[in-house]
């Protein structure tokens, strides 16, 4: 494996364009965090005006990945976790599920903002085994060959990629499903993939509606992404994987934590995931 300094995996790009929404900092936003801008707040802001659940969107997200992630920690044997997109520190990240139920985890987070970065330069500090790439998660051939990633990931041993809350803010260039069809053929045999993405549910009614607006706020906004898509387009960021039951679904009904006693929000119906291994 290549060999990387400290100094590359921790160092953060310098300019950091407060004119300009950022996807790690929206979220945080809808999170209800404290690293975002005005601008990152307004496009919050303009997505409650069309949907005033819109916060339950990032939160279906998150709950998701904490989910997933205490699943294949404690129930598949994979040690190696590659999470594009890291976001911004909130409760319960992936190394936090995934070392409390398996210590030997190693976590290896993919994200270029430069706030995500600062904070991924304290959290090395602390933990020997989470580190932080900068590279970029639409290029597989880029993020691939990082050195950071081949410095602590073992690409002979099956991986957990995750790519949850990312491919909808992909709206230009190369197709999301042929991005991840050049992923998955470079990962090991038993790797499992993990995808959330803003979903279209194509019913000819109120949440096909809704999505469509909300994807109108997104798209126009100062972010300038956020694609809801239909269940064949994110069906197809599975290529060749054998899905683990119940397949591609709401977010919120991939293995809750127990009974559900509250009606579900509106938003919960335009988010989807899913856990595929490849054979």
């Amino acid at each position: 494996m290549t060999e990387v300094s400290h100094l590359q995996e921790s160092a953060t790009p310098i300019h950091l364009d407060t004119n300009k929404a950022s996807v790690a900092r929206v979220y945080d936003a809808f999170l209800g965090g404290k690293d975002n801008y005005e601008i990152d707040r307004q496009v919050f802001e303009d997505v409650k005006r069309v949907a005033p659940e819109a916060a339950d969107l990032a939160w279906d997200n998150r709950e998701f990945l904490i989910r997933v992630t205490r699943f294949v920690a404690g129930q598949t044997g994979v040690r190696q976790f590659l999470d594009c997109g890291s976001g911004l520190p909130t409760a319960e990240n992936t190394h936090q599920v995934a070392q409390r139920i398996a210590p030997d985890s190693t976590v290896v987070y993919v994200d270029n903002d430069p706030v995500v970065l600062a904070h991924g330069r304290a959290l090395l500090e602390e933990n020997e085994q989470t580190h932080f790439s900068a590279a970029d998660i639409f290029d597989p051939r880029e993020l691939l060959s990082d050195p950071v990633v081949n410095r602590y990931l073992d690409f002979s041993e099956p991986i957990a990629f995750f790519q949850l809350g990312t491919l909808h803010h992909h709206v230009e260039g190369a197709d999301p499903a042929e991005i991840m069809e050049e992923f998955v053929r470079a990962l090991p045999s038993g790797s499992l993939v993990a995808v959330s993405h803003f979903f279209d549910p194509e019913d000819d009614g109120y949440y096909s509606e809704l999505a469509r607006r909300m994807e109108q706020v997104f798209l126009h906004s100062p972010m300038g992404s956020g694609a809801f898509r239909t269940r064949a387009q994110i069906e197809a960021m599975f290529p060749g994987l054998e899905m683990i039951d119940p397949g591609v679904v709401l977010c919120c009904d991939w293995w809750p934590d127990g009974p559900r006693l509250r009606k579900q929000p509106e938003v919960s119906n335009c988010i989807v995931g899913g856990v595929g291994r490849k054979p």
